[in-house]
């Protein structure tokens, strides 16, 4: 059973369930100080908590997948990290491999000229030399004989950190949220590319050049790009491409928004904060080097580049997330020709329920801004 599947929480509860009664049958007659009984006691006490504190840890990461397999929970995921060469194979010469499909969870998912497909990939960076397993989300449209000559816009979506690339279709619902806005007239189709940001894993890169260690920010703004469209019918320019993402991948968004205008003509940072993180998990990004650091602070970016004609989004909330003021911050320094637009919630959490309240506009919002060549 697999570990965001359904059974194994029925299968956790009904455990916890199953133990709680017997504590409650078996009580009376472990009522002695015997050591039998004090024994029987202790396991009735120890056995339920566990599978309570089992079931309860099972419901959350349901709810906000922060693991996406047994083998992310024990640590032995075996992501991909630098790849140089991946042979022969579909797509190969554009940087990007096929490894299989995923059915969308939308209306008329058996057909994918009805409900869209999802491809497994793993992209090849040139220029970086990382390579990254990804999702890419193609929509019904796409399959229709009515566009076959058309190239669509392209949004690269990104999770928060240590997220797995599946948080995004089977917790945050992109593909299914972004066909029911279409069907709803309120976005054009868009291809989804959905990853994670941490491209060298487990170190979190915050989409950063790490001088002598991974070229991560390269291949989010070169690589990605250049493979995906070479492989897809995606347009190539800027008004065709955006990135969105929510906490470490909101920042990561944001960023390569400001840095690369020649590349993305939007970006949305759904929780973003506005610098790199320096802790454990990252490591020494810069080395010493002041340019770097202060290039990786959005807010600095901001007061200190040249303004391009970009679009971006951030979102916020009153009360439950802490990047409210820098958020403000972060709006106010924004500068012609740059637009800004913002989503600020009353009350949310840094969490997938307060996110899957702004996808929908923000999808609309990333819509709007893109166009197809």
């Amino acid at each position: 059973m697999g570990l965001t599947g359904t059974p194994v929480l029925v299968v956790a509860a009904a455990l916890a369930s199953g133990l709680f009664a017997a504590t409650l049958l078996l009580w009376p007659r472990l009522a002695g100080r015997t050591a039998r009984a004090v024994a029987g006691r202790t396991a009735l006490l120890l056995s339920t908590q566990l599978a309570l504190f089992v079931a309860a840890g099972l419901l959350a990461n349901h709810s906000f997948l922060f693991y996406g397999s047994w083998a992310d929970l024990l640590g032995r995921e075996q992501e991909l990290g630098t790849v140089t060469d991946h042979g022969a194979g579909k797509g190969a010469s554009g940087g990007v491999v096929r490894i299989g499909t995923v059915r969308p969870d939308a209306p008329g998912a058996g057909r994918p000229a009805s409900g869209g497909r999802i491809d497994e990939v793993v992209v090849s960076g040139r220029a970086s030399g990382i390579g990254s397993r990804a999702y890419v989300y193609l929509p019904p449209e796409y399959f229709q004989q009515a566009h076959a000559g058309r190239t669509f816009p392209a949004v690269i979506v990104l999770t928060g950190y240590p997220g797995t690339a599946e948080n995004l279709f089977k917790g945050l619902r992109y593909p299914r949220t972004a066909h029911e806005r279409v069907r709803a007239g309120r976005a054009q189709p868009m291809v989804l590319v959905m990853l994670r940001p941490t491209v060298a894993p487990p170190r979190d890169t915050e989409c950063v050049d790490v001088r002598d260690g991974p070229q991560a920010e390269t291949f989010f703004a070169e690589d990605l790009p250049r493979a995906v469209s070479r492989t897809y019918r995606v347009g190539e320019r800027a008004r065709n491409w955006g990135v969105i993402g929510n906490s470490t991948g909101g920042y990561c968004a944001l960023k390569l928004g400001l840095h690369h205008p020649e590349r993305f003509a939007a970006s949305a940072g759904l929780s973003a904060y506005y610098r790199a993180a320096e802790d454990p998990t990252t490591g020494d990004l810069f080395h010493g080097d002041r340019a770097a650091r202060r290039r990786a602070d959005l807010l600095w970016s901001l007061d200190h580049r040249p303004p391009a004609a970009s679009s971006f989004l951030v979102t916020t909330s009153r009360q439950g997330e802490g990047n409210l003021r820098e958020t403000r911050e972060f709006i106010d320094r924004v500068r012609a020709p740059a637009r800004v637009s913002s989503i600020v919630l009353d009350s949310g959490g840094h969490n997938f329920t307060t996110w899957r309240r702004e996808i929908p506009p923000a999808l609309e919002w990333m819509s709007g801004r893109l166009t197809a060549d």
